[in-house]
């Protein structure tokens, strides 16, 4: 059988890039060698969301004295109830992309793809046969999976990745995250909601290392409010995991080492793209520094064959994947979509604070030149976050002082991952500091913040 498009992997780049090219009348078929929705849908994104929400739920509880509300008992964190919820929402997202397969008559090929030398694919089934199909167009959209560290090997029960962490038999007394980025940060703010003692270990000289220097600040301090450990500018040096619990060894960047004692390490340093067994070299597909190349349409160095995600150059972003498959077979189709911006990215980090940014920091608008224009706005500051209980954070927002360019936002505190869109499209539309100020915003809400930002930016700020 013959497809107008073949992908592989059917992750939030793969089944986005699957639908879309079928809206668009191509044949399509998606291969997996596992549950439909990849990583993210089953292993990532949503699963954490679900254990997030029930780490917040169970702080509310604990906090319910604080809005007038009496509950008689100690509430308790029922650890293997709110894993088996998380497994239930994700298997509930992993079925929709079932039933918006069959909407859109995409055809699901269980197995393992590869590219061979003439440019078809061949699967090997659970069974260890193999078929060969064919297809105009082939998309390689098949994600990442969890770094390794030499210093830091994953045997699964002492020292684990993400995946293990969501689906721990027992709830740990005590946990060590290596690595701050989202991945390890959610972790950490969720194990020590539930009670576990967490200690966070960062290389770099801050937390959420991307984000702007004053986010990683707050964040740092609302994580030693909360009780983590915060450990910056550290190292894991080694890790003994002989004895009963596993003993850390941490060095700072004075020299001085400390061991720290742990049921489980987290290691959360990174990703590493899935480009191997992908038949990348036989079919002359180029790679570069460890990612597919490929050109502003993810077109890779060989004519039909493309790559979208977690492999390419670019943000290892869900959304980010998405975007990509979406230009990418609209292209295909002959339509004229425009290249993706990646300093128009939003990033999100679901701690308690949350933490939402997109465009340049600080540090980065200044390296490129800008002369600036900073607006800040505190929560502490808004009526909405001061009846909701959530006066941690604020909004930051700089300008292009000569143009009044929005150049970047960064923002952190309660709901800010569903503020940041205003700022994406904000951005996406040129649009200017003054235009911002005199966009009418609800009162009482978060967002005013925005607003308020900058109008701070402009000596125009009304309530600080």
């Amino acid at each position: 059988m013959k497809y107008d498009l073949l992908v592989i992997g059917s992750g939030p780049g793969g089944y986005v890039a699957a639908i879309r090219a079928s809206q668009l009348g191509m044949k399509v078929g998606v291969i997996e060698r596992s549950e439909l929705g990849g990583v993210c849908l089953n292993w990532g994104c949503i699963p954490t969301k679900s254990l997030l929400k029930s780490a917040q739920v169970f702080e509310y509880l604990n906090h319910a004295a604080d809005y007038g509300v009496t509950i008689e008992g100690n509430a308790k964190a029922d650890f293997g109830a709110m894993v088996s919820r998380s497994r239930g929402v994700a298997d509930g997202m992993s079925k929709g992309i079932q039933f918006l397969f069959k909407k859109n008559k995409i055809e699901t090929i269980q197995g393992t793809g590869k590219l061979t030398k003439d440019r078809k694919v061949e699967v090997t089934k659970e069974d260890g046969k193999t078929e060969v199909f064919e297809a105009s167009h082939i998309l390689l959209a098949t994600g990442a999976r969890s770094r390794q560290l030499p210093n830091l090997p994953q045997d699964g029960e002492k020292i684990i990745g993400y995946r293990k962490a969501l689906t721990l038999e027992k709830q740990p007394e005590s946990m060590v995250v290596v690595g701050s980025g989202a991945i390890g940060s959610e972790f950490a703010y969720f194990y020590s909601a539930i009670g576990t003692k967490v200690t966070l270990v960062e290389y770099l000289d801050n937390i959420v290392p991307l984000e702007d220097d004053e986010i990683s600040k707050q964040l740092a301090r609302s994580f030693k409010k909360a009780g983590i450990d915060v450990r910056i500018s550290s190292e894991v040096t080694s890790v003994d995991t002989s004895g009963k619990k596993v003993k850390v060894t941490v060095k700072d960047k004075k020299g001085k080492e400390e061991i720290i004692e742990a049921e489980i390490v987290l290691s959360a340093v990174g990703i590493t793209p899935n480009i191997e067994g992908l038949g990348l070299e036989e079919a002359g597909v180029a790679v570069e520094n460890g990612r597919v190349k490929v050109d502003a349409f993810y077109r890779t160095s060989v004519e039909g064959v493309y790559a979208i995600g977690d492999i390419v150059p670019g943000q290892a972003l869900a959304h980010v994947a998405s975007a990509e498959g979406i230009i990418c077979v609209e292209k295909i189709a002959g339509h004229h979509p425009e290249p993706l911006n990646y300093n128009n990215i939003p990033g999100c980090t679901y701690t308690n604070p949350e933490v939402a940014s997109v465009g340049y920091t600080e540090k980065a608008a200044k390296e490129a030149g800008y002369e600036l224009k900073i607006g800040k706005f505190p929560f502490s500051a808004s009526g909405k976050a001061s009846a909701a209980g959530h006066k941690d954070g604020f909004v930051k927002l700089i300008f292009d002082a000569k143009y009044g360019e929005l150049l970047g936002a960064h923002l952190i505190g309660a709901n800010v991952t569903e503020m940041i869109a205003e700022l994406v499209t904000a951005r996406k539309l040129e649009t200017t500091g003054q235009e911002l100020i005199k966009a009418v915003h609800p009162h009482p809400t978060m967002s005013e913040a925005i607003m308020e930002a900058a109008a701070a930016a402009y000596g125009e700020v009304i309530h600080i």
